[in-house]
């Protein structure tokens, strides 16, 4: 077996984007009509009659734009409206229900109605002049053809007026949204219209408490309060869930066995955070958990309130002495444990708000596992709040949570539940001893796209059951709540004993659980992820001997952060290897923009370096890439790039595939190989500065041969600092770092 590698010392280089965005870009396959833009103009005008008869509770007016098809950035409203800056007035984005084409919410003055049909009548007047078939693709960007428009008589810019039709090639129609209505007590997303919640309620008719507002637009309501907002403005509600009451149900089988297990007490081990149903401190490995009861002290408790909070510590702390079968090499843990839910019944909105508490106060622990979660559905157009408050703490904190993919509470429902649709977070779906997906298991994808769960670990099944400590002995457990905490004692393992970054650490679980299985089926991602994560820590921090396998992280400050120094091992002047590369970050998540809900995309590539000076990426991914095929720019449809090549992923994986008959790759001038991280924000260009992002990679010898010793002595040749990652030195350094020094 070879070590894992980390290479350090040489930085990754920083490069803004050079050039302009090179103008409006028409949709290909329309024809821009006039009768098209009048049918818009008169589409305009009925919805300015609605908002001037609507006794609306705010200034401004709701729009929403039905696309024809998945846009990209580039693609969106930039004429109409509020022209370049139409993007800023974005307050909501979903797909149609046909998942093919977006629906994009707007926010606007009625002003801008009116310019928005100034323009357009000024555009049909052109078009019903000088083109009365229509303008198509072609004659859009026939520069001699527009040049002879005389402009300025019809009192509009030339540059205006292209961008008014690219516009109107990507519209299929404009609507005002209604939302669906809900009847139980929910928590609800308003669309952000610039006003207080309080006061927008109060102009509404609803009083409410400010204890029940999560952020400026996020709110718990009760039934009464729903039934006002519904009849007073269904057009303000973006996103609506029932609040989650009811934890996902497990299956614990009721054979306890009392016994006393001999525990030392815990000295150095890292600390997983927990946050749970209760804890019963009687436990034999009660030392071990510190313990804070968040429940009001005046709420009942019965002993059941305790059975999964402690169910799930004795995992996290003594799981492979209670599992042998499960041993993985990570030793014990210690944890600080959180109760926050009694029995099944709670509130996830009381839970949400003090979660944030909780981190806020615990600075000092790095992984969090979190095993409750919610018997309903995820939506297909929005990430549920809890998992959104998740997204966010990742994103501002240096921590990651460890989810369960929840359990089906019955044969109807198939989709995960909140919070497993957490993107940033390792969310974790279970399977049997014999690595299938148990009977209990759901499904994602999150948002239709992303890969939710994560990955799948064994949660106990009829075939083998999870043992466990509750309050009254050992028990028999199955459910992704007892999968969850083995994924976080890895991660633990990785970060706080190993020293990795959480970047780092996630790629490395997702890398060994996906190996080369580069193109897993629906089915499989839906309810594996990537793939079951192997039981031993040893299998994850080492390779085989034909593969050199290596980490690297930095930050993402600029539009292109490459390193073009990996000096692969020659053989007869070819590469004899097949690659792959993992990357995970933890982009800023805003969930009023819908199925838009990560601001930042990194987009990784790597593989040799041409004599062009550009990477020829293992995967073929020409995104970002300038790359000019058959004389005309390669353009790569929205759709298409988030299909095959994850685009907006936080994970990112990237392959060859492994082929009875491989051949050497040829080399070129430049025998290294490069990486570049391309980065494009939807919203704000600031979102994606300082991102930190980690790399996997791993290069497999297509011929069997250890080409390590050579690759370490390239690397240091060419300035690289290489740590192996050796678990023995690791495990010593950390032992000597949190020894008690006394001082005479």
């Amino acid at each position: 077996m070879n070590n894992v590698l980390e290479l350090k010392g040489k930085r990754f280089v920083q490069a803004s984007k050079t050039g302009g965005g090179g103008g409006a870009s028409m949709n290909s396959k329309k024809i821009v009509t006039r009768e098209q833009l009048l049918r818009l103009v008169e589409r305009i005008g009925q919805i300015k009659e609605f908002w001037k008869q609507e006794r609306k509770p705010f200034e401004g007016i709701l729009i929403s734009v039905h696309y024809n098809k998945i846009v990209a950035k580039s693609n969106r409203i930039a004429g109409l409206f509020k022209g370049k800056d139409s993007n800023y007035a974005i307050v909501g984005a979903k797909f149609n229900k046909e998942k093919t084409k977006h629906i994009i919410t707007y926010f606007l003055d009625m002003e801008d109605l009116d310019e928005s049909i100034e323009l357009l009548l000024r555009t049909s007047d052109i078009i019903k002049e000088k083109f009365q078939n229509g303008i198509d693709k072609v004659t859009f960007e026939d520069k001699k053809t527009m040049d002879k428009i005389p402009f300025s008589r019809f009192s509009i810019a030339k540059s205006t007026f292209k961008q008014v039709v690219a516009d109107v090639s990507y519209i299929e129609d404009f609507e005002v949204e209604m939302a669906t209505r809900q009847l139980k007590q929910s928590i609800i997303t308003l669309y952000n219209t610039h006003t207080d919640t309080k006061m927008l309620f109060k102009n509404i008719g609803i009083d409410i408490l400010k204890s029940r507002i999560l952020d400026n637009q996020t709110v718990f309501l009760d039934e009464n309060q729903l039934q006002i907002l519904f009849e007073k403005a269904p057009y303000l509600v973006s996103m609506a869930t029932e609040d989650l009451s009811e934890l996902s149900p497990e299956d614990f089988i009721q054979e306890y066995q009392q016994g006393t297990l001999y525990m030392p007490s815990p000295t150095i081990e890292p600390t997983i955070g927990v946050i749970d149903t209760l804890f019963d401190k009687r436990v034999y490995f009660g030392e071990w958990v510190e313990y804070h009861d968040m429940i009001d002290d005046n709420l009942p408790k019965n002993p059941d309130d305790y059975r999964h909070g402690t169910a799930v510590d004795s995992i996290i702390v003594d799981g492979a002495r209670l599992n042998p079968w499960l041993d993985d090499g990570c030793g014990r843990f210690r944890v600080r444990h959180f109760g926050v839910a009694i029995g099944s019944k709670f509130s996830s909105f009381t839970i949400t708000k003090q979660i944030k508490e909780i981190i806020a106060n615990n600075k000092d622990i790095k992984v969090w596992n979190i095993s409750l979660g919610s018997n309903q559905e995820v939506n297909d157009n929005f990430i549920s709040a809890e998992a959104a408050v998740l997204d966010k703490i990742q994103y501002e904190n240096d921590v990651i949570f460890v989810v369960a993919g929840t359990n089906k509470p019955s044969a109807d429902i198939e989709k995960i539940g909140s919070p497993a649709d957490s993107i940033n977070s390792m969310v974790v779906n279970a399977v049997t001893q014999n690595g299938l997906s148990t009977k209990y298991a759901r499904r994602g994808l999150a948002l239709s796209f992303f890969a939710k769960p994560d990955v799948s670990y064994y949660g106990g099944s009829e075939e083998k059951y999870i043992k466990v400590c509750e309050p009254l002995g050992e028990a028999n457990v199955a459910g992704t709540s007892f999968a969850a905490p083995w994924i976080a004692r890895k991660l633990s393992y990785l970060i706080d004993i190993l020293g990795l970054n959480r970047e780092v650490a996630k790629a490395m679980l997702i890398d060994a659980a996906r190996d080369w299985n580069e193109k897993p089926t629906p089915e499989e991602v839906a309810l594996y992820g990537h793939g079951i994560v192997p039981i031993k820590i040893d299998d994850i921090v080492h390779t085989k001997e034909d593969e050199i396998k290596f980490l690297v992280y930095d930050v993402s400050e600029k539009w292109n952060t490459y390193n073009y120094y990996f000096p692969v091992p020659i053989k007869d002047d070819k590469y004899p290897y097949i690659a792959r590369a993992t990357m995970c970050y933890f982009p800023m998540c805003d969930r009023t923009q819908g199925v838009d809900y990560t601001n930042t995309e990194l987009n990784l590539h790597f593989g040799r370096i041409n004599n062009k000076g550009k990477i020829e990426d293992i995967k073929g991914d020409k995104q970002n890439q300038d790359v000019i095929l058959d004389n005309e720019r390669f353009f790569l449809l929205e759709g298409e790039a988030r299909e095959r090549f994850r685009k907006w992923d936080n994970v990112k994986y990237v392959a060859e595939r492994p082929k009875n008959r491989m051949k050497p790759k040829k080399s070129y001038k430049n025998k290294n190989w490069g990486m570049e991280i391309k980065t494009n924000n939807r919203l704000d260009p600031k979102d994606g500065m300082g991102i930190r992002f980690g790399v996997v990679v791993t290069l497999k010898e297509i011929n069997g041969v250890n080409r390590i010793d050579e690759f370490i002595k390239n690397c240091t040749l060419n300035g690289w600092l290489v740590n192996k990652i050796d678990v023995q030195t690791r495990v010593d350094i950390n032992k000597k770092v949190n020894e008690d020094i006394e001082f005479e």
